[in-house]
């Protein structure tokens, strides 16, 4: 038996390492083909080269000034959304748990709004995206603590959290002069336009530091996944850990909706996309996970930028698209076991 549990790790870990090796292909292919693609064409690998600094100075201004914050801010976002759904739904053991769903991208974009409304440099807009996810965490942290917590709890408070904060957001816009009306749009329904090296150099650092925090506490999560009871025989604080994991959550979605806005579908599918290609969650499938949202989210602006017949959309409109069905089907499914009869925690 052993032998057999050892066999199927090592075939799991090597189905991962192909998965990751191609998603890191894929991604490679997408940049190379996002920084050359435009009025200006540049062949990708001249594209590639000019993002070092290697090549025609034309082509490596170009690059490196317009077309590659951009590519890379889909990227970090992407990678940071899909490690903070991927992390919170295992800890509060629910598929619908995301960040786009229990209100924290909605949090952001209320504060990146906030900091619109009062005409302070568009410089702070992401520092206050990233306040404003961070209190929308706090609001439901309160809020469904109250009275005892349960997953389901938590769910359902945060989509009444998200719902809540995006009423607020559409009466400030509503309230907007005109000139920043479409500004602040781009922070209702999450988009990558306009990014400097600034805030993706430093929206990269930081989801990089959460992605290897996520990486140093997954032996945590696979305690959690025995149960508390286990958990607190094992020395693990069950409640301790699972308020620190959610947190590291939280941050890494925030900075990620700092970047874009409130961007959905990426952190509530890519787990599951995940989970159905590589098996049982690890902690190599985290780092698959990371790849898998960067290429989900680069790929969608990519289809923004050159494929749809309306130019200007946002990248939330591609992922929202494709994030309704799938949010649907996932609660109908959760369903099915409370119509059979069975109950949920």
């Amino acid at each position: 038996m052993t032998h057999r549990h050892g066999g199927a790790l090592a075939r799991q870990r090597r189905r991962i390492l192909l998965l990751a090796a191609a998603a890191a292909v894929a991604l490679a292919v997408l940049l190379a083909f996002g920084l050359g693609a435009g009025e200006v064409p540049v062949p990708p690998l001249d594209a590639l080269r000019a993002l070092v600094g290697v090549g025609d100075t034309a082509d490596v201004m170009l690059v490196q000034d317009l077309r590659a914050p951009r590519a890379v801010a889909a990227i970090v976002a992407g990678a940071g959304l899909a490690v903070a759904g991927a992390v919170m739904q295992r800890v509060l053991r629910n598929p619908l748990a995301s960040p786009d769903v229990v209100g924290v991208t909605g949090g952001a974009s209320l504060g990146a709004v906030a900091v619109l409304a009062t005409g302070a440099p568009a410089a702070l807009t992401p520092a206050g995206a990233l306040g404003g996810g961070m209190l929308a965490a706090l609001l439901l942290a309160a809020l469904s603590w109250r009275g005892g917590v349960t997953v389901t709890r938590i769910v359902l408070v945060g989509l009444a959290v998200q719902q809540g904060l995006a009423a607020v957001v559409n009466l400030f816009i509503v309230r907007f002069p005109a000139e920043l009306a479409a500004d602040a749009l781009q922070w209702t329904t999450g988009s990558v336009y306009g990014r400097t090296w600034t805030e993706t150099g430093t929206g990269g650092a930081l989801v990089l530091a959460g992605i290897v925090l996520a990486l140093a506490g997954h032996r945590r999560i696979a305690v959690l996944d025995l149960g508390d009871e286990s958990a607190g025989g094992l020395g693990l604080a069950p409640n301790a850990a699972r308020l620190q994991l959610l947190l590291l959550a939280v941050l890494l979605a925030s900075v990620a909706a700092a970047l874009t806005g409130p961007v959905g579908f990426v952190a509530l599918a890519v787990p599951h996309v995940v989970r159905f290609l590589a098996g049982p969650p690890t902690a190599g499938s985290l780092i698959l996970a990371a790849l898998t949202g960067a290429v989900l989210l680069l790929a969608s602006d990519l289809v923004v930028l050159h494929l749809l017949p309306v130019h200007g959309l946002p990248v939330g409109v591609v992922t929202a698209t494709l994030g309704a069905p799938w949010l649907l089907a996932l609660m109908l499914r959760q369903l099915k076991p409370a119509t059979a009869g069975s109950t949920t925690r």
